[in-house]
């Protein structure tokens, strides 16, 4: 107590208990902390080892560039697609509608088709002409492929050479080379129209080529040509002829327009076809009453009656054949 009776409280610092006991305290707190630290640092240590990707996750990590993954991506449903198209049979439908695409923005940007010329046409028509060629009203001049549209043209048999030519913007020139209607080729019962090298160039269905000469037989077509020149030197035989049959791949017979068969040698066709137009002219040959003319061998000519004909003569040698008188021996 002081002086005036109150009670003095006093300035010494607290006891070695009392800062044992705060220390303590203060340390337990620290050891909590570290522990509980500890166990966070494991369990995330524990988290990692566990959820770590694989080697080969990792190294295409780092070494791909990034948006590889969408990239492949892409490419997979490209694949898938395509894949579909071809199974389902669509490819050509693809490309079609693909090219239609092309075509389309190409004619909007300025370069569609609006001028064609074609050149040299005689039995194909205009339209036939582009049809063949694969040039449509969609058809754009700057995706145009010339040389497709010329393969195209020569492939058909009408056309023997062109030439395809782009003027852009708008502008299409086509030039052509036609085969010409030489004759009629009938060969299994099958009429077809063949040009002078022997291709043929349609089935027979237009009554325009009926005036065209008939030549028959397998060979005949690639042969007409010589045969028929060297027959039309000889204007007696070449009017009354209706078709020209090529036999065994070596020689002509000729079937006249009355029917009357001519058997021609295999060599010599020019002197036998002489002989038949002197034979015409002088007596008569095609007027009479008979149904076929041999002439393959070299020395002699082969007459064949018609069955009236071979009749009336068998029966004038009858009456001309003297009867025998009674009494002969």
């Amino acid at each position: 107590m002081d002086r005036g009776g109150r009670l003095v409280r006093s300035n010494r610092s607290p006891g070695p208990r009392t800062d044992l006991k705060a220390a303590a305290i203060g340390a337990g707190v620290l050891l909590r902390e570290w522990l509980a630290g500890k166990r966070v640092t494991s369990s995330a240590r524990r988290i990692e080892r566990t959820e770590q990707p694989p080697r080969l996750v990792s190294f295409l990590e780092r070494h791909l560039p990034r948006r590889a993954g969408m990239m492949a991506t892409l490419a997979l449903f490209v694949s898938a697609a395509g894949l579909g198209i071809v199974k389902g049979g669509h490819v050509e439908k693809f490309f079609t509608s693909l090219g239609e695409a092309r075509n389309a923005l190409a004619n909007s940007a300025g370069f569609r088709i609006t001028t064609v010329a074609i050149g040299g046409r005689k039995q194909l028509s205009q339209d036939e002409v582009l049809a063949i060629g694969g040039v449509s009203g969609r058809s754009s001049l700057l995706f145009l492929d010339a040389a497709s549209v010329r393969e195209k043209l020569k492939a058909n048999p009408w056309i023997s050479e062109a030439t395809v030519l782009k003027l852009y913007p708008d502008q299409l020139k086509i030039d052509i080379v036609e085969r010409s209607a030489f004759a009629l080729w009938q060969r299994h019962g099958r009429l077809s129209v063949i040009s002078d090298d022997g291709a043929v160039l349609e089935p027979y269905v237009s009554y325009r080529f009926i005036s065209l000469p008939l030549v028959v037989g397998k060979g005949a077509e690639t042969r007409a040509r010589d045969f028929l020149a060297l027959l039309a030197r000889y204007p007696r035989v070449h009017s009354v002829t209706k078709a020209a049959i090529f036999v065994g791949e070596r020689r002509w017979n000729l079937r006249l327009k009355d029917g009357l068969d001519i058997r021609l040698p295999e060599n010599d066709v020019g002197e036998a076809l002489a002989t038949l137009s002197t034979l015409d002219k002088e007596d008569r040959l095609f007027s009479r009453d008979i149904v076929a003319v041999d002439m393959r061998l070299p020395d002699r000519l082969i007459v064949q009656l018609s069955e009236d004909a071979a009749k009336a003569r068998e029966e004038s040698f009858k009456e001309k054949k003297p009867k025998k008188k009674v009494g002969d021996a």
